[in-house]
């Protein structure tokens, strides 16, 4: 599958078993890129966490997370602000409950980016809109 495949699929808001099937495509070309670059397919990884993203589920932020640090061009092509479907504030709390070295590792790259201003102005809503119109 494509991108242009799963947005006919699933759009850009996926619901139901749709949402799962999303889940499973990103875990699936997250294992093929940290196999070895390049075999993955970053654009349709980056499609899968938009997707995601839309839905605010905070058990998503470390399968995203999962799939940005699975290779350079992976960290490249998926925006850190796409771990925060739920919001900034409420996915660094999440991260700091979950007490694992993943979890500190996504917290951390959080405030990083936090502190060099990539998230001024960040609002949920916005950014969804900035990738609708993307995907258009």
């Amino acid at each position: 599958m494509d991108e242009d495949e799963s947005i006919r699929r699933y759009g850009l808001h996926p619901v139901g078993n749709d949402l799962d099937e999303v889940r499973e495509l990103l875990r699936g070309q997250t294992k093929r890129e940290r196999h070895s670059q390049g075999t993955g397919d970053t654009e349709l990884m980056k499609l899968c966490c938009v997707q995601l993203f839309n839905t605010g589920a905070i058990d998503d932020v470390l399968l995203i997370w999962s799939a940005k640090t699975a290779s350079m061009d992976a960290a490249c092509s998926i925006d850190v602000q796409l771990l925060c479907g739920r919001g900034l504030a409420e996915t660094k709390a999440y991260l700091s409950l979950l007490r694992t070295p993943e979890a500190e590792a996504a917290r951390q790259r959080l405030l990083e980016c936090e502190e060099a201003g990539d998230f001024e102005g960040f609002r949920v809503d916005e950014y969804s809109a900035q990738y609708a119109d993307y995907y258009e």
